[in-house]
């Protein structure tokens, strides 16, 4: 299955998510760990569309989601890094760019390695917070017990 850049980008714009996970880690400095993830889900039935993803972008994994769902899943930054390019070249149409936008600037803020630092963690935090809703009441948690100290 070959894919276009126009394919790709409506796809996304309807099935794909821009995640920023945020996890207790008490090896990290800051004792959490920023964990960026690129999602695309189908029905098994579509599970070929997955690996046509996974084809081009030249790295993620396809696994088993939830029940007959299947999830094109990328979580390395050095292969976020080819999504990001393709979508700041190959721009998204809809909200989802928003999100996109927000995304990109959580990684480039890891690059620079801004998660390693109080400050820069808790605005990863407030970023997050306007990405991922229904992950709002512990990311607020996690960020209550950074500012306490």
């Amino acid at each position: 299955m070959k894919l276009t850049a126009d394919w790709i980008v409506g796809f996304v714009d309807g099935e794909g998510c821009f995640f920023i996970g945020i996890n207790q880690h008490k090896e990290m400095t800051t004792n959490y760990q920023v964990l960026p993830e690129f999602t695309v889900v189908q029905h098994k039935r579509d599970i070929q569309v997955l690996y046509a993803l996974k084809k081009f972008f030249g790295c993620g994994v396809v696994r088993k989601n939830h029940a007959d769902r299947y999830a094109y899943r990328v979580r390395n930054l050095s292969c976020i890094e080819n999504i990001i390019s393709f979508f700041e070249k190959h721009k998204l149409k809809t909200k989802k760019r928003i999100d996109f936008l927000k995304f990109r600037r959580v990684c480039l803020m890891m690059k620079e390695g801004r998660h390693l630092e109080k400050e820069g963690l808790l605005e990863i935090i407030d970023i997050a917070l306007k990405m991922n809703t229904s992950d709002k009441p512990r990311l607020l948690e996690i960020k209550e017990k950074i500012t306490r100290g």
